[in-house]
Parts: C-alpha cells; structure tokens; sequence
C-alpha cells in the first residue's frame, strides 16, 4: 500500500466492529497518521470519537516537508533507517532480508511522504503527542502542531531519545501510556 488513505480506509474498515467502544487509538511514526485518519473517519462516518488519540514520533498533519526517502535507492533507504537508529545493522547489512523487506519499507515511506492532510474538522477527542526530544523527523513545534486538530485536551510527553526512544525506553513508554490511557478510560470506575 502507498496511500495513508487506503491504509485508513482498510483499518476503519476492520476496527469497525470495535470502535463504538471507543478505544484510545496509538499510532508511532508513519501509525501516528494513519491512526489519526482512522480516528477523522469514526467521527465523520460514525459520529463517534476515539477515547483519545496518541500519537508518537511524528510531526502534524498541518506540517509538511519535502522528503524523497521513497526515491531514492536501496542503499539511500537503508543509510536513512540508520540514521533513526531502530533497526539492528546486521538486519540491515543482510541483503537477502533487504529484498524481502525494501519493497513494503518503500511503499511505507512513499506513503507517509506523499501524505497531505485533507480539509476537515479538528478531532474531537483528547490528543496527546509522544516524541523524542532528539527526533530528526519531529521538531518540538511540529509536535506541539497536533493542537490544532483537535478541539478536546490536548498534551505533549518528551521522551529522551530519538525516532525509536520508545524502544530504547520501554518501561517509562508504558507507564506514560498506561497514564494517558487511565485519564481518558470509558470504562466505569469501580466504587
């Protein structure tokens, strides 16, 4: 797939069953966008918001750059997945792996670079930000960005680290998820 809006309309579609239960949806990197598209859908198709929406290592919608990662050739991709620091070199270095992998990991990266937001209401639901305070790909005002699409709460957690702190800080990823999901729970507290 190299289109986020296929990618959202496959996901809408099959989350569907599940998404009047209104889930806190979590998206990292190029899943932060698709995520968010899926949570424009159930609002707009459904009239439901997710719970909340939490979006990691990816600057807003609003914010765009031109990137051509998708373009370049296989050693061009894989010098930039070096450079984010995510995935082990001897993966990388193995090129039978490489020519089972590089083409999905292209069609990723045309996807998310091709992206462009479409006209529409801000989210309704609370949208919180995870980043990496050293994130070649998210600069803090990019990630402060997401504020503007949405109307409900919205926060900024920052990580040390970079494009994958999450892998290199698991423990504290999921506590301050485990928070963010205790705040904006559906489920009925006990009494």
């Amino acid at each position: 797939l190299t289109d986020i809006g296929t990618l959202a309309d496959l996901s809408f579609a099959a989350l569907r069953p599940v998404l009047a239960e209104r889930p806190v949806l979590f998206g990292h990197s190029m899943g932060a966008v698709v995520a968010f598209e899926v949570a424009r859908r159930m609002e707009r198709e459904d009239g439901v918001s997710p719970a909340a929406l939490v979006v990691s290592g990816r600057r807003a919608p609003s914010c765009r750059r031109e990137e051509s990662v998708h373009l370049r050739t296989d050693e061009g991709v894989i010098a930039e997945l070096k450079t984010l620091n995510g995935t082990d070199d001897s993966l990388l270095d193995d090129e039978e792996l490489q020519r089972m992998f590089l083409p999905a990991l292209r069609a990723d990266y045309r996807a998310v670079e091709t992206y462009a937001c479409a006209p529409g209401p801000a989210l309704g639901c609370p949208v919180t930000v995870f980043t990496g305070d050293r994130d070649p790909q998210v600069t803090m005002e990019e990630a402060r960005a997401w504020r503007e699409h949405t109307t409900g709460p919205f926060g900024l957690e920052v990580f040390e680290g970079g494009h994958f702190y999450l892998t290199a800080r698991p423990a504290e990823t999921l506590d301050r998820l485990e928070t963010v999901l205790a705040a904006h729970s559906t489920e009925p507290s006990a009494s």
